[in-house]
């Protein structure tokens, strides 16, 4: 089935929140089908963590709807979300640095106990690095590895939607293309992710379709390889 034309996984309309008097979001529409990769480009300050905190209840919206594989979940608490199958991987990884790195992973696990120590396998050969540093306390791992941890840790819930925010933020080279092969991976096996990232043509060349957001509002959107053609994006976002 077409993704388009398959009912969405998670649909976000007219969506407003803020912090205190300041409105961050503006009425912001999305969509996310099964198996798609979508990707969200914009500025810092833009509303894209805002966007990703309010989806998973962290913080409240204000106005608009959440819809999350076709139920309503606007006024649903966080854990209540991830119960369903929505989990975020936080910008700057909040790993809990005293904990060993399998420990962080078994607490990604705390909704689905019993199906710990399969997906911890998993995300072993996922993350080859994390076994070999399994015992170590998550706070020694280099940035880039930390990051991994956040992700696995987050895929431990068994996820029906992932969102990740700035996974490549302050990483290597190197280390970006590593976590960029992972998502490519994810994706193929059809798990469906919303990618809010700042290396937009990173995440537009491996995403479906992407959105473009300034000052709290979609400016754009389509198929990800329009708006890497679309002379705003390139300019602005691309640096072409």
């Amino acid at each position: 089935m077409d993704k388009d034309a398959s009912p969405p996984v998670l649909q976000v309309s007219d969506l407003r929140a803020g912090y205190g008097r300041i409105e961050a979001l503006h009425g912001v529409s999305l969509r996310l089908g099964a198996g798609e990769l979508v990707a969200l480009v914009g500025a810092n300050g833009a509303g894209k963590t805002t966007l990703l905190r309010t989806i998973s209840g962290l913080l409240p919206a204000r106005a608009g709807r959440v819809e999350f594989l076709g139920q309503d979940v606007t006024r649903a608490a966080p854990d209540q979300r991830v119960r369903r199958g929505l989990a975020q991987v936080l910008e700057g990884r909040q790993v809990f640095g005293p904990l060993s790195v399998e420990d962080n992973l078994r607490l990604g696990a705390f909704v689905h106990r019993d199906a710990a120590e399969e997906r911890m396998r998993r995300m072993y050969r996922l993350f080859p690095v994390l076994e070999e540093k399994k015992d170590l306390p998550a706070g020694t791992l280099s940035g880039g590895q930390q990051q991994m941890l956040a992700m696995a840790r987050a895929l431990m819930s068994g996820p029906k939607v992932l969102l990740l925010d700035e996974p490549s933020m302050g990483l290597a080279p190197l280390l970006v293309r590593e976590v960029f092969r992972v998502v490519r991976e994810l994706k193929e096996q059809g798990i469906p992710i919303l990618l809010v990232e700042q290396n937009a043509r990173a995440a537009l060349a491996i995403a479906d379709r992407g959105y473009v957001l300034e000052t709290g509002k979609v400016t754009l959107e389509g198929p990800a390889r329009a708006l890497q053609d679309d002379e705003r994006v390139r300019s602005a976002y691309l640096g072409l």
